[in-house]
């Protein structure tokens, strides 16, 4: 099992400590959370990195600034994507809720990298005060550039130390890549050509070690299918996984699987930059092969940009944030009525408030009123429970539990081939899909999710020690875990061997109780969750600051505290909880 950092100290600091590509940060101190969402620079100057879709990472900066520096003019900021079909989707967005910048969005190629593994990088261009707004299409859809790959573009700029060229008389020096697929472009709204419109950048340096890169991802497609042999989980030859044949498919779809559930094959896993862009990507199948003139509903308290997505992009959102048997009830109501959705969006259990939706009645009323579900696993993970079987897609965050080491992002999407769109989803994914997850954080991922079974069991023991403990005690008001948080339709889908996760939330007796709990408490603060070390957040702090009352209306209390529980040894795991509750004062 994996050895357990100790946690840093100082605010800012990269959780894990001196980890380049961290996706958490260290707020010690209940109003370090405070400070960082209202931009204070005595926490935001303090910071070494961030979560990847709220802080931009500094190696993602500095390549932003070097494209800038070059093909930027005065008053205009960026974005780099990882694809042209997500920097458009970026530029739609600012049409759409930043109108006043159509017209001076414009959308600039480069490759870096050699000619034999070209690194592409599509930058949006765009005035400097339509930031906020492309941040948020950033954010929401989750389809970021890679930090490892921008280091790796800033590595091969400095390798023969040559910047981006600018137009004008150095241009003619780009000719000799004028072959198809090597030339630098640059598209405005109306996409004629720019002044920007000709460059590329070709640098020449150290290989990127990813001659199995493509082994690993079908190593992690098998994985989360649920399909991996003991044998192929024995070792760490990633050469062994090989894209299947025809004849392996078909074996594969044969067998039951860890998921438990006949027909499924590697191919129907899809691999994400983020977990997030696997639920912006299963919104967008749906508006594809349904009707893309309904709304869809989030049921349930979800993620916030779960709902914002389903707001913000398509028809629009019916919300049922408190996700409760009336609000089934409700909802049938609303369909026998004559309204139709496209699809429902649900996580099981839900973040932060660990409830559980009545799957098998969702699934009954959406093959009664043809509508799809996706359901995000990744509170609960395939190794507790297991949804598919009522879903149609099943999406999941791999940064979180099933990396465990907090230093790279990822995400899945699961198909069900038993549900009614399938062939039409498959259809749609192979003319459209594309795999942006970047190759070295695929080799992270694979690497960091061998245990992943092993680590799931032995969290769940410890939260739910935890949890008993946290629920008699005098200062806690209330606990959020599956084992005491709508439990039955918990139980309706967990694994005979499954547990109740590593996930709980804690409404103390009072705000300042909550503080000075998580002040004194001796482990990681800041958000992420799924680690493999604790990670204690002030969720509603961090998620929806600017919207306390909101998030107080369906139970989410200001003051709550989420706990993501790791691989401490549990004594001394609860040693510290305990010490920490000692401490209070009021």
């Amino acid at each position: 099992m994996a050895t357990i950092p100790e946690p840093p100290k100082e605010v800012g600091a990269a959780i894990p400590a001196h980890t380049p590509h961290a996706v958490s940060v260290m707020f010690p101190k209940w109003q370090d959370n405070i400070y960082y969402e209202e931009g204070d620079p005595i926490v935001v100057n303090k910071m070494q990195c961030g979560y990847p879709r709220f802080f931009i990472h500094p190696c993602i900066k500095k390549l932003t600034e070097r494209i800038l520096a070059s093909l930027g003019k005065d008053g205009e900021a960026g974005m780099p994507f990882p694809s042209r079909k997500v920097a458009i989707g970026c530029r739609e967005f600012l049409k759409r809720y930043h109108p006043e910048s159509q017209g001076a969005v414009r959308i600039v190629e480069l490759k870096y990298g050699s000619e034999e593994r070209p690194m592409p990088v599509y930058a949006v261009i765009f005035p400097r005060d339509a930031f906020s707004v492309a941040k948020q299409y950033w954010q929401h859809s989750g389809l970021i550039l890679s930090s490892r790959m921008a280091e790796k573009c800033l590595g091969a700029l400095q390798a023969n130390s040559i910047a981006p060229s600018s137009p004008g008389p150095k241009k003619e020096r780009h000719s000799r890549y004028s072959k198809a697929g090597m030339r630098g472009k640059s598209n405005a709204e109306e996409e004629e050509p720019s002044d920007h419109a000709s460059y590329v950048e070709e640098r020449y340096g150290r290989n990127l070690p990813i001659e199995f890169a493509n082994h690993a991802k079908v190593a992690l497609r098998r994985r989360i299918a649920g399909i991996v042999s003991e044998n192929e989980e024995g070792g760490e030859q990633l050469d062994r996984f090989s894209k299947a044949t025809a004849s392996e498919l078909d074996t594969q779809r044969s067998m039951e699987g860890f998921r438990g559930m006949k027909g499924l094959s590697e191919d129907d896993v899809y691999l994400y930059p983020s977990g997030m862009s696997s639920i912006f990507c299963a919104h967008q199948v749906a508006m594809a092969v349904g009707d893309a003139s309904r709304k869809s509903v989030c049921f349930g308290f979800p993620y916030t940009d779960t709902l914002k997505i389903l707001q913000k992009f398509g028809a629009g959102c019916c919300f049922y944030g408190l996700g409760e048997d009336k609000n089934i009830d409700e909802l049938e109501e609303l369909l026998k009525g004559g309204e139709r959705i496209l699809a429902l969006f649900c996580e099981t259990p839900s973040n932060p408030l660990l409830k559980t939706p009545d799957l098998p009645r969702l699934r009954k009323l959406a093959d009664e009123y043809d509508f799809m579900i996706v359901v995000d696993e990744t509170i609960g993970n395939m190794c507790n429970i297991s949804v598919l079987p009522f879903a149609d897609m099943v999406v999941s965050s791999l940064t979180k539990l099933f990396s465990g080491d907090c230093n790279v992002m990822g995400g899945s999407m699961v198909l069900n081939p038993k549900a009614k769109r399938y062939s039409a989803i498959k259809g749609y994914l192979s003319a459209e899909y594309e795999d942006l997850l970047w190759c070295e954080d695929g080799l992270f991922l694979e690497r960091n999710s061998r245990n992943f079974k092993k680590r799931s069991a032995q969290i769940n023991q410890t939260a739910e020690a935890l949890c008993d403990y946290l629920s008699t005690h005098p200062l806690v008001s209330k606990v959020f875990y599956p084992k005491f948080t709508t439990r039955e339709h918990y139980e309706a889908v967990k694994n005979p061997s499954g547990g109740y996760g590593g996930l709980f939330s804690v409404i103390f007796k009072s705000e300042q109780v909550a503080k000075q709990f998580y002040d004194n408490l001796d482990t990681a603060k800041g958000p992420s969750l799924g680690t493999n070390f604790t990670l204690v957040s002030p969720y509603t702090i961090l998620a929806h600051y600017t919207e306390l009352d909101w998030a107080a209306s369906f139970g989410v209390s200001p003051y709550l505290v989420r706990v993501s529980v790791g691989l401490e040894e549990r004594e001394r795991l609860l040693k510290s909880f305990e010490q920490a509750l000692s401490s209070v004062t009021v």
